[in-house]
């Protein structure tokens, strides 16, 4: 078996399949175990106990498929055409997604694709055992990222690519087979901050470090308790992630958009509105989420997202009285509703207050007028 040529074909098999570029890396994971380590006993892993629940099985692939020598690393862009940024996130009453989650959920996607790669490795093989990822085990897959050369890892922990930016997902398959690997890339950030400096929450501790437990993702994603008070206006309209650390990294300018429709936005979220997507009762939610992503939070972390972010826009009567409407469902969700429709009592009354101003203004300057 010539392994140079079979290593040459399973990368333009993955074109084919859709992935925009495939690197081949060992095992030898053994340099992240410390980091990992030391953050796991920081805490920075919030509430995610699976984080720590496999020790360092996360930077051992072959403990989860034994006979693993080489790991196949893929990824696929995901930015969508409709992506709407600042058009989002500067409406206040628009809800903002994070754009991986606009259209339908990347995992089976990715995943078939990946078992019709490891499939045709196989047909070209005496043998292979293999094990296909895509966010579905204990492994750290931006270090085998990096490693198999398909970007470095950037100031947000994120894998970064000089033509592609960071908008893609990443899979794996593990093989038994000695292929050929491949060679890291240079680490292109440099002193560049913008992702650290941006962050909402300030999440981002030192280079590459991440405190879930601060990162907007984090709450209103894989947490589903009480928000901490001290983030709610932080969050602004974001509802289901956040995209702030993308959004400035100066590479992201390169970033081609998704050739899958699949990743186009769904039309229910064309024009999120706080207010409808509030009001949306759970048949609705599940009925519109369907294949979705967000469909795994539920209904009830889905209105405790909305629930803050009406908090954070602007007066209105009507966003007052929906909150108003889902008052008892739940302990937790009353917490952020009442809080929210705290926060909307504070605008009505500044905004009363501010027109109760502009009024003396107007009767003071008409009467300076008479005098003159």
């Amino acid at each position: 078996m010539n392994y140079q040529v079979l290593a040459e074909k399973i990368k333009g098999w993955a074109l084919e399949l859709g992935f925009e570029k495939a690197g081949i890396c060992d095992v030898d994971l053994s340099r992240h175990e410390t980091e990992l380590q030391r953050w796991l006993d920081a805490g920075y892993h919030g509430e995610m106990e699976w984080m720590a629940r496999h020790g360092m099985m996360r930077a051992r692939p072959d403990e989860l498929l034994p006979g693993t020598i080489r790991v196949i690393s893929v990824r696929m862009t995901y930015l969508p055409p409709e992506a709407k940024f600042s058009l989002d996130l500067s409406t206040p009453t628009h809800a903002y997604i994070s754009r991986y989650a606009l259209g339908r959920d990347y995992h089976k996607l990715l995943r078939n694709q990946l078992k019709k790669l490891a499939e045709k490795i196989k047909q070209e093989t005496t043998s292979l055992n293999y094990r296909p990822f895509v966010d579905s085990a204990p492994i750290l897959e931006r270090p085998l990222a990096e490693k198999a050369g398909l970007g470095w890892t950037g100031k947000h922990s994120l894998i970064l690519d000089k033509e592609a930016g960071s908008w893609f997902f990443l899979g794996e398959i593990l093989v038994d087979i000695p292929l050929p690997v491949d060679q890291p890339v240079e680490n292109q950030c440099g002193s560049c901050k913008a992702c650290i400096t941006s962050c909402p929450t300030q999440a981002i501790v030192s280079d590459g470090v991440v405190d879930a437990r601060r990162c907007i993702s984090y709450l209103t994603i894989e947490y589903s308790g009480v928000i901490p008070e001290e983030f709610r206006e932080a969050i602004g309209n974001r509802i289901y992630g956040c995209d702030d650390c993308q959004l400035v990294c100066p590479w992201n300018r390169f970033s081609p958009l998704t050739g899958q429709p699949d990743f186009h936005r769904r039309k229910v979220l064309e024009t999120p509105d706080l207010t409808e997507l509030f009001l949306w009762d759970e048949q609705t939610f599940l009925k519109n989420m369907e294949g979705s992503a967000i469909r795994r939070i539920g209904h009830l972390q889905w209105l405790r997202n909305l629930a803050v972010s009406m908090g954070n826009a602007p007066y209105s009567e009507e966003l007052t009285l929906a909150l108003e409407q889902r008052l008892g469902l739940s302990e937790m969700l009353d917490i952020h509703i009442h809080w929210a429709i705290s926060q909307q009592n504070k605008k009505q009354n500044i905004s009363h207050q501010n027109r109760k101003h502009d009024r003396l203004i107007r009767i003071i300057q008409k009467g300076l007028t008479r005098d003159a």
